[in-house]
């Protein structure tokens, strides 16, 4: 079965975000951000939210033709700034565990490359549709689109994932491992594939377009 994808429209933002927030509900990093399994899906729902709608204006968010599994991304040609008042977002998103989710982006961002970059901030699949071919399609599109315009990539992800990004060519780095909280983050990398010198040039995206939507 070959799966559509597509890019997000603005107002699919808050179903993907829950697409986020049911893959990570039942995973060890979920579990840490958010111990109370009660408030779990809604919280780690409106955090992604967030995070959603700054890849519409610095990045890009692809969804399946069904709405059940979803990429977001960031194109990181130089320093992007926060989400619009973020703080005061994460608060109110999180609530009493707004720490948490500031303890895993300083976590981020101290192994963030500092070259310029493609950042996959989240491969998501909705449980019930896992184990369909969705998330290979979603990493096969992207694959096919980080070749084209000639830009290596950067993922956090966790161990469950490792297998099928490494299947599109990212390579693992030294794992981030917090034994006491049962988490381990697993850095991953691609470096594009080899293209002719000439047609990179072409495809590579200009400086004034850093920011802009693919």
């Amino acid at each position: 079965m070959r799966h559509q994808i597509r890019a997000a429209r603005w107002r699919e933002q808050g179903i993907v975000a829950a697409v986020i927030g049911e893959a990570l509900h039942p995973t060890p990093i979920g579990a840490w951000l958010v111990p109370d399994e009660e408030h779990r899906r809604r919280v780690l729902t409106d955090v992604a939210a967030i995070w959603v709608e700054h890849a519409m204006f610095y990045g890009d968010v692809h969804v399946t033709s069904s709405l059940t599994a979803a990429t977001v991304c960031f194109h990181r040609y130089g320093p992007l700034p926060p989400p619009a008042n973020y703080a005061t977002r994460l608060a109110t998103a999180a609530g009493p565990y707004a720490e948490k989710f500031r303890a895993l982006d300083e976590i981020m961002d101290s192994r963030q490359p500092t070259k310029a970059h493609y950042h996959l901030a989240y491969l998501a699949v909705r449980p019930d549709h896992q184990r369909t071919g969705l998330g290979r399609a979603l990493t096969e599109h992207l694959c096919s689109r980080l070749d084209l315009i000639d830009l290596p990539s950067w993922t956090l992800t966790l161990p469950a994932g490792e297998h099928l990004l490494a299947q599109g060519g990212y390579e693992a780095h030294h794992a981030i491992e917090r034994p006491t909280d049962g988490v381990t983050l697993q850095p991953m990398s691609r470096r594009p594939a080899q293209r002719d010198e000439t047609a990179s040039a072409a495809l590579r995206p200009s400086g004034r377009r850093q920011g802009s939507r693919v």
